[in-house]
């Protein structure tokens, strides 16, 4: 019933044969083995300030705190385990309004509304990391503080939980300072906001702090948000990454951003809400692309010997939005963006969030995990570090191509967002040997269904044999994710 509502919306994509051509078996680029990372909001982690509940925002947060993470629970690990190695980023906006265990003032220096980080709770961190096999990224504390004193930040902070954990032997791999500082005056006000040329300063003492105190850390930076349709929002405010590259005299090993295709109804700001219609609009996907590619010319220009990261990303601004981000339709947006990210040059895509809110990928009360998890499941266990060069000349149908995590096989991620099934002819790609597809009685169903079953934890696993195997029929369904694997 739902999908004969949207019929009418692609009526005109009526060609239902596809031709997909793989031209060269020579990759275009590749992506880190833990491309697929995922993010713990230092919210959620320390008991902060959290969307469940909330209707609408305060200073970029939730208006409902939450109790901290208990990350010994068993099933949460089985569920982190079922992804596969990755990146861990723990940061969010409460990141610059953190108290550390290691400050030596910590009782005169916290706000009374600021979190405190105890050492309970970084050492359980480190171990959930540990038995997971998790690199962290772990945002830096930069401070709320007036403008003057921008350009003069010090390190003593950072510098202490970094002295901390080496002498711990815990292993921080990716360290970023401050939460989106290019829109600090959209979340603590226009005097926070610090200018590029001050930032930068900081930055470098940073980096120099970072390399002295923890030199097997790599840096990221800056992390700026953009906005769909209008990127960086306010020039010259917040529009900062360009000269802030330009200022920064200390070599980064990433460049990193945040990036939301959407925002939710407790948004203050929408340039693109969180609809059906908006999730599975073709246009509604290319502001990513858009907004990378400049990215890629500034790397190239100011740090061209740094990565390009997706630093934080999920399908919309302020928590998700209810019965959308954790529903089916979700799964569309999250599986293009994951092949167009790896396609354009993207290194790590990383996911806000693993757990806690709308958007995450594990429901944080029940611990069930949402539709996008299995997108993320399959990605892992089909899609390896080699991207190929492959087209469609049918907007409501993306494809990518990896190879597989075999060598001599490749797979084939193809996003029907169309209501009208399609024939797929493939060339160059070898025998077919196995399909996986992703469907749902409707687009706002909370299970989803692979090859037809809906997938379940036996024993602690999910293996890709316990779903029947389809027809090599070359049929795409309507309203599907579909992995198609080869041999070369």
């Amino acid at each position: 019933m739902f999908y004969s509502r949207l019929q009418r919306r692609h009526n005109i994509h009526q060609n239902k044969s596809l031709l997909v051509n793989l031209n060269s078996t020579t990759p275009i680029t590749t992506i880190d083995p833990r491309y697929l990372s995922f993010s713990i909001d230092i919210s959620v982690l320390a008991g902060g300030f959290w969307w469940e509940g909330s209707e609408g925002t305060q200073r970029g947060l939730g208006t409902q705190r939450v109790p901290p993470l208990d990350l010994n629970q068993e099933k949460l690990n089985l569920l982190v385990k079922g992804l596969g190695s990755a990146y861990v980023r723990v940061g969010g906006s409460e990141a610059d309004n953190v108290t550390y265990f290691t400050s030596k003032n910590m009782n005169s220096e916290a706000s009374p509304n600021a979190l405190l980080l105890t050492r309970d709770m970084w050492h359980q961190l480190h171990d959930f990391c540990q038995r997971n096999a998790l690199a962290l990224m772990f945002t830096m504390k930069y401070g709320l503080f007036e403008r003057r004193q921008q350009g003069n930040w010090q390190a003593s902070e950072v510098k202490a939980l970094l002295e901390y954990s080496q002498e711990h032997g815990q292993n921080i791999d990716i360290c970023e300072l401050g939460n989106e500082l290019n829109a600090y005056w959209a979340f603590h006000g226009l005097t926070s906001q610090p200018s590029a040329r001050n930032l930068a300063k900081d930055y470098d003492t940073f980096i120099h702090c970072v390399r002295q105190c923890s030199p097997d850390s790599k840096v990221a930076g800056p992390g700026s948000a953009f906005w769909p349709r209008i990127g960086e929002a306010i020039k010259p405010l917040s529009n900062i990454s360009a000269p802030f590259l330009g200022y920064l005299e200390e070599p980064l090993d990433i460049v990193d951003w945040h990036y939301y295709p959407f925002q939710s109804s407790r948004s203050p700001v929408k340039t693109r809400a969180a609809t059906i219609k908006n999730i599975l609009s073709p246009s509604s996907l290319m502001d990513y692309e858009r907004y990378s590619r400049q990215l890629e010319k500034l790397r190239d220009q100011y740090q061209p010997r740094a990565q390009l990261w997706t630093g934080e990303t999920g399908s919309a601004q302020c928590g998700g939005q209810a019965k959308l981000s954790d529903r089916f339709v979700s799964c569309f947006w999250w599986a293009d963006q994951l092949g167009r990210g790896a396609k354009i040059g993207q290194k790590v895509m990383i996911r806000q969030s693993l757990i806690g809110g709308d958007y995450a990928l594990i429901n944080r009360q029940t611990l069930k995990p949402n539709p996008d998890y299995w997108v993320s499941w399959l990605w892992g266990k089909l899609m390896g570090e080699q991207v190929f060069d492959v087209h469609s000349n049918d907007p409501f149908v993306q494809i990518y191509c990896h190879s597989a995590k075999k060598v001599g096989k490749c797979t084939l991620l193809i996003i029907n967002m169309s209501a009208n099934p399609k024939i797929l002819h493939c060339n160059g790609f070898g025998a077919k040997k196995k399909r996986f597809e992703i469907t749902a009685d409707s687009l706002t169903s909370k299970k989803i269904r692979i090859n037809g079953l809906k997938p379940k934890f036996r024993n602690g696993k999910v293996k890709l044999s316990d779903f029947p195997k389809l027809s090599k029929l070359n049929l795409v369904s309507p309203y599907s994710i579909n992995f198609w694997c080869f041999t070369v």
